[in-house]
């Protein structure tokens, strides 16, 4: 029997399906801990947050919606009719949440696990009715049902589920897996799935509500249960061992959001910001299929005692299709305090036949050893102690300027960065920040005179976060340097953890100002020369996050200005540009960003039969490797046969010495990202010669 016959006798069986009954399943309800909570967390909302949220209809509407989002955001198990009864709660849900009110969010959670759980158990008895994997119809599936209507009839959503089942089989059969392996692999993701639902508890609905509310004000607020709440005061202390990655949940799918910098899986390199982590495995034993899963469940996988291995399945960023994975293997370590700490190295760049020193200082966090320092001791680590070194180590290296690289920066104490900028500037103010009620407070550097004062650049990218922006921001305001990469992450908000009497609310309460007056907040820092990227701002930044406050400006501060950098910014574009032009790792960038861009836009639905699916897959692997190839034969790499494989190649130039300590080579050995901190180092140099001639010309 084909596997078409086969699914449409299963549409005819599911005309008798019976949703399960609520008997058969625990009905939750909440607490009356939580109800106190869900009040406290209201207050805390209308006097404490940032926003003057005014908790109308309007926004009742929307955070009921919100929660609909959470519970069945594909609209793949609910129907319209099951919503009805709740649908008051477009209304009502202000009022519910400061009445401690949940029955009937609770309710709605109930009916949807209902559907759920007799989805799953619907999935269980067409794997037992066997089904003979043959890929031949020319249907497609619909990848993203987030804006479809409400199914109205079960037969509808009979046929989007028989849709997704024939998918989930095609994926696995093109990875090579027989019949019974696909069956067996999709028998343990959806026993797997279901038995997690039916361990459900009423923290988790809570935490759902909870997680409505708070995302309807802004992504940074959020409520932690006493569980979350443990988690996040051990992962503060930088006393959990693990990989080093900040997770999140996408969809079903939970994605790489950041790597914590010297943390395991950013020295392996084998993880990127968004990839997608399909399963998960321990040294030994079976992978566990984490499709589905919550994300708390999901980290309490990954993590692990010191030493340990875990394999994880990965999407990569880049792949445009789910049945691209590779599993990776990381060893859990802690991270310390040394794997953190800026670093700096000499760059030797060749300009009309004269050698030109370029120092770089990569600075991956702005850390401070807060217990050594409230104790008083003289010599504890900070970010500007150490910066403060390693220029000192690079003048009596004679170097001609800095690039200060901060690139996956995502913050850290916010004195760092102020005490940071004081290194490049003469005293002066650094940071504005705004409270709720308006007020603002103005940080500034105090100490006279400054340890550098030559030709600076910063380097920044889409994981440049919070701290490192306002740093970036005041150099590029006091026009002490250029600014170059790509727009930053714009996190420009300030949040305090409060204790509630079950659980803490994460609140924010303020936004950061540059001294010109500008919001970091959701824009971020505009580079004042731009650099292709492969990190796709859609996905990752504030800006791609539901409900992000909005970027606006109070009054500027009174500030000296050091230079005049936008002067010179026509020609160290124009520099710039033509280098590019020549430059096989830049214009590889540029290229992949947009061919990936319109492979993301075509992509709104996959092929149900085999060949097609895998033609499509082989056409778009065949411009990714078409373009990575392009830039290997311009520097002399051996070509790839698999677009996969450059994830984990390590290839050295041609005709190179693998040992030799060759800076030609190790620049080619990390191509996109050293393509970047070598043209900084180039553009800076443009800039100290423009900068000579403007003195020269003065005299």
């Amino acid at each position: 029997m084909s596997l078409f016959a086969t699914f449409s006798r299963s549409v005819a069986l599911a005309m008798m399906l019976v949703i399960t009954s609520p008997a058969a399943l625990a009905q939750l309800e909440p607490t009356d801990e939580q109800r106190q909570a869900a009040e406290e967390v209201a207050d805390s909302l209308r006097y404490g947050h940032y926003a003057d949220i005014n908790f109308d209809e309007q926004w009742s509407a929307e955070a009921f919606q919100r929660y609909l989002d959470i519970l069945d955001g594909q609209r793949s198990y609910l129907l319209s009719r099951d919503i009805e009864p709740y649908r008051h709660l477009e209304r009502d849900m202000a009022e519910a949440l400061f009445d401690g009110n949940l029955d009937d969010a609770f309710a709605l959670y109930n009916r949807l696990s209902e559907r759920h759980t007799a989805r799953l158990e619907w999935l269980l008895e067409r794997l037992d009715e066997g089904l003979s994997f043959e890929f031949d119809s020319d249907e497609r599936l619909e990848v993203d049902r987030e804006d479809a209507p409400w199914a109205t009839r079960e037969s509808e959503l009979d046929e989007l589920w028989r849709k997704r089942l024939k998918n989930d089989a095609l994926t696995l059969a093109l990875t090579d897996q027989d019949n019974e392996q696909i069956e067996s692999n999709l028998r343990q993701r959806y026993e797997g799935q279901l038995s997690r639902l039916r361990q459900s508890e009423s923290e988790d609905v809570f935490g759902l509500i909870m997680a409505a509310v708070s995302s309807t004000i802004d992504p940074h607020t959020s409520y932690l249960s006493p569980r979350q709440s443990e988690s996040f005061d051990i992962q503060m202390s930088l006393s959990l061992e693990g990989i080093g990655a900040l997770l999140q949940a996408d969809g079903e799918y939970v994605k790489v959001a950041s790597l914590v910098p010297g943390g395991p899986a950013d020295q392996a390199g084998v993880l990127e910001p968004a990839d997608r982590i399909i399963a998960v495995g321990q040294e030994e034993g079976d992978m566990v299929n984490v499709v589905g899963m919550r994300l708390d469940n999901v980290v309490d996988l990954i993590r692990g005692p010191k030493g340990s291995v875990v394999r994880l399945d990965v999407v990569p960023a880049q792949a445009v299709d789910m049945t691209r994975s590779q599993i990776v293997e990381i060893t859990r370590d802690t991270v310390s305090l040394e794997d953190q700490a800026a670093h700096s190295e000499v760059i030797n760049i060749e300009r009309d036949g004269k050698p030109h020193r370029i120092g770089v200082i990569d600075v991956p966090t702005f850390y401070v050893d807060f217990d050594a320092w409230q104790a008083g001791e003289d010599e504890y680590r900070s970010t500007t102690r150490d910066v403060a070194r390693e220029i000192e180590s690079l003048k009596k290296e004679g170097i001609e300027g800095i690039v200060l690289d901060l690139r996956n920066n995502g913050g850290g104490a916010l004195q760092e960065a102020n005490s940071l900028i004081g290194l490049f500037i003469d005293r002066g103010p650094t940071v504005q920040v705004r409270d709720a009620q308006g007020r603002i407070q103005l940080y500034g550097d105090t100490d006279a005179g400054t340890i550098y004062d030559g030709p600076l650049t910063v380097l920044v990218n889409r994981l440049s976060a919070s701290a490192s922006e306002i740093f970036a921001g005041a150099i590029q305001d006091y026009g002490r340097g250029i600014v170059v990469g790509t727009p930053t992450f714009g996190k420009g908000t300030v949040q305090t953890l409060n204790d509630l009497s079950h659980g803490q609310i994460k609140l924010t309460r303020a936004k950061f100002y540059r001294i010109s007056g500008d919001s970091t907040q959701n824009r971020g820092v505009e580079p004042d020369i731009i650099f292709p990227s492969l990190i796709d701002p859609e996905r990752i930044g504030e800006s791609s996050l539901d409900n992000a406050l909005a970027w606006d400006t109070v009054q500027n501060v009174q500030y000296r200005r050091y230079g005049a950098p936008e002067n010179a910014l026509a020609a160290l574009t124009s520099q710039h540009q033509e280098r590019a032009n020549g430059n096989p790792n830049f214009r590889y960038l540029e290229r992949q960003s947009t061919l990936a861009r319109q492979l993301r836009e075509q992509h709104t639905s996959v092929s149900l039969n085999r060949e097609q699916r895998q033609r499509e897959l082989e056409a778009q692997e065949a411009e990714q490797l078409s373009l990575e190839n392009q830039r290997r034969r311009a520097l002399n790499l051996p070509e790839l046969d698999e677009w996969m494989d450059a994830r984990s190649d390590n290839s050295q130039p041609e005709g190179s010495d693998a040992d030799a300590d060759n800076e030609e080579d190790k620049d080619k050995d990390m191509p996109v990202d050293r393509a970047q901190v070598l043209e900084a180092a180039e553009i800076l140099l443009d800039y100290a010669h423009l900068q000579g001639i403007q003195r020269m010309a003065r005299y």
